[in-house]
């Protein structure tokens, strides 16, 4: 069995400070001025936010590389604000293309509640500079629309705000842009000026999409109260086409274990291209430098072997869902397409394994194995089914089938799964749970 061994959730010896390390990282794509901030990360801990609206039950991919980020920077003794939008969950910034859908309150509420349990797990909650949970709700709530706009809009113009890349892309569009989304960004100017007034709070970090809005809140803390706050801008994270990581793009890998499970999420790991494997590993985990540089060499030495995504998916499940998750991601993994053995998996991870398949099938738990083989593609014909039974080339679970007669019955794992399998590689996943 493999030994998973991760790296120790530090700041790399290698960098002399955290800015240093951000930078090695890719972490920086823009931000207000890079030589005050550098000193300021130098310097005396500061407080810093980051802030993740409800609008679905669980953070992504996109979400977590702000919340690591967040994580190198309280190592390196600064204090992490982590927001929680309850109020601007409730509208939504805007997307370039159309009008986002407003979930109910109690949704949002909800939300609101499995975002800020996920936000604590990736953050310290121990010492002096121990994470702090906000909610944004808190102060919008009982602010009125006149004391909104005497208070805060007046410090913004239109002309300004129009020329943010998201109001500018919908304002071009056929549908346009509500006046609720329109004033997204006020909102989140104000957060970041009430996270200074009761904090302390000096810098804002975002994905470089949302820079529009890391700029309101700077913009308006210079304006009401004179002094000059940072906002730090993250490359987003996209595939190897290209496309974001995220929820609204369709493919967002979820950090509920309920919504993609560990064996899922150790696949997806582990299937990233080579292109960008050596930037994912800087982003998501806390390798150092050394150990980085060497999978880079290998990966272009040795592609084939796959050391960087073997490492990037053990780093990264192993933060996300634990060394135990992650074990058993490894078993299933080998005993789907190893020597592992799949009678040693739990249901779940069963379940996971079973649906990653390319091939599908429910069945009964009385369906015949012969028919099977044709369903899920296996084979083409009956006929070819036979043959490979006859040949000794089919296995339910591992067990070599010998009669063209058997069925499922007896031969499922927790009483309703069957990994089908023809030859050493082609598997395919039954499911006779009804």
């Amino acid at each position: 069995m493999q030994v998973i061994e991760t790296a120790p959730i530090q700041l790399d010896p290698a960098f002399s400070n955290v800015w240093d390390e951000l930078q090695y990282r890719g972490s920086v794509h823009v931000s207000t001025d890079a030589e005050a901030l550098e000193a300021a990360l130098a310097g005396d801990p500061i407080t810093y936010y980051c802030g993740f609206d409800p609008t679905a039950p669980s953070l992504h991919l996109g979400n977590l590389a702000q919340l690591i980020i967040m994580r190198r920077l309280q190592l390196a003794g600064h204090r992490p604000l982590a927001l929680v939008g309850g109020s601007t969950g409730l509208i939504g910034d805007p997307k370039p293309t159309a009008e986002r859908q407003l979930n109910e309150r109690e949704t949002v509420a909800e939300w609101v509640t499995y975002l800020g349990d996920q936000m604590l797990r990736f953050l310290s909650d121990e010492g002096d500079n121990a994470v702090r949970l906000v909610n944004n709700l808190d102060w919008t709530a009982p602010m009125s629309t006149v004391d909104f706009l005497r208070e805060i809009g007046k410090h913004f113009r239109v002309g300004t705000m129009l020329r943010k890349d998201a109001v500018a892309s919908r304002m071009e569009s056929d549908e346009g842009i509500s006046y609720a989304e329109f004033s997204y960004q006020v909102l989140q100017g104000l957060d970041f000026r009430e996270l200074f007034l009761r904090y302390g709070c000096t810098m804002q970090l975002g994905g470089s999409d949302q820079w529009g809005n890391l700029t309101a809140g700077t913009e308006l803390i210079r304006k009401a109260e004179g002094v000059h706050a940072h906002a730090l801008g993250t490359p987003l994270i996209t595939d190897a086409d290209g496309k974001k990581f995220g929820k609204s793009e369709g493919n967002a890998v979820w950090l509920d274990a309920n919504l993609t499970t560990p064996y899922a999420m150790y696949q997806f790991w582990l299937n990233q291209d080579d292109a960008i494997v050596v930037q994912l590993l800087k982003s998501f985990t806390f390798l150092p430098s050394g150990r980085i540089d060497e999978l880079a060499r290998a990966t272009t030495d040795a592609p084939f072997r796959r050391e960087a995504q073997k490492e990037l998916a053990i780093q990264a499940t192993s933060f996300i869902h634990g060394v135990e998750a992650t074990q058993q991601a490894i078993d299933a993994s080998q005993a789907l397409f190893g020597s592992g053995d799949l009678t040693a998996l739990d249901a779940s991870t069963l379940a996971a394994a079973v649906a990653s398949l390319d091939k599908h099938a429910t069945a009964t738990p009385d369906a015949p194995v012969l028919q099977l083989l044709q369903e899920t593609g296996l084979v083409d014909t009956l006929s070819d089914a036979r043959r490979a039974i006859a040949q000794g080339g089919v296995s339910v679970n591992n067990e070599r089938i010998d009669d063209a007669s058997a069925t499922l019955e007896g031969r499922l794992l927790h009483g309703r799964f069957a990994v089908l399998r023809r030859g050493k590689k082609t598997l395919a996943g039954i499911d006779a749970g009804g």
